[in-house]
């Protein structure tokens, strides 16, 4: 059992989060370790065993606060009165995944290792979160397209949510990728996260 008050567990557990993300932006997810993670928080490497047992976990824990932060997004959406056309819709939308480069950029990784190497204690809570997000997303469709029956919010949900998984490595190119690019003559158009995303979000929605 982790000692401490419950203000001082999540204290620690929030800095040992902080500590991955800031070493997520400049490094990636195989060169970040325990190790370099530990260098980052102001108490002892074993300390953060108590709350996370693989490096996996800590970037689960990340990718849960990430959901949350978005679905505090996509709630503020919800409480708009409205009404709204397909493309204002689909603005507002990709408005609050342009926020979410970090969510984005954790999509774009290797998922399956992530959870296979985390315990259900902490795989539920993240579940929960990503849960959450589709049941907003079903939820401004109900308010705001109410003529979309249910099985096309269905379909809206399974096309969106696969989408995402591929809209930072579209958006968010690196110089090394782009020199590739020129090099292999591919005409490739660059393009940003919320452009990207209204473009998709609006043929969804069923206008071009």
């Amino acid at each position: 059992m982790i000692k401490g008050t419950p203000a001082l567990i999540a204290e620690r557990r929030e800095e040992i989060i902080n500590a991955c993300e800031k070493l997520y932006r400049t490094m990636s997810f195989k060169e970040i370790t325990l190790k370099e993670i530990g260098s980052e928080v102001p108490f002892s490497r074993p300390t953060i065993y108590n709350y996370f047992q693989t490096k996996e976990e800590i970037f689960l824990a990340l990718f849960q606060r990430e959901y949350e932060r978005w679905n505090a997004d996509l709630e503020a959406i919800l409480r708009e009165p409205g009404p709204f056309s397909a493309a204002a819709l689909a603005e507002r939308i990709a408005h609050t995944l342009e926020k979410r480069l970090q969510l984005l950029k954790l999509l774009s990784m290797n998922n399956y290792d992530m959870e296979a190497n985390s315990r259900p204690e902490l795989l539920i809570p993240f579940k929960s979160a990503y849960g959450r997000s589709m049941e907003l997303i079903n939820g401004i469709l109900c308010k705001f397209r109410p003529q979309m029956r249910e099985d096309q919010r269905q379909s809206f949900i399974y096309v969106f949510f696969p989408f995402m998984f591929g809209v930072y490595p579209y958006a968010e190119v690196t110089a090394k990728q782009r020199e590739a690019m020129e090099q292999a003559n591919v005409a490739f158009r660059y393009t940003s996260v919320y452009e990207i995303t209204f473009t998709c979000l609006l043929r969804l929605l069923g206008e071009e």
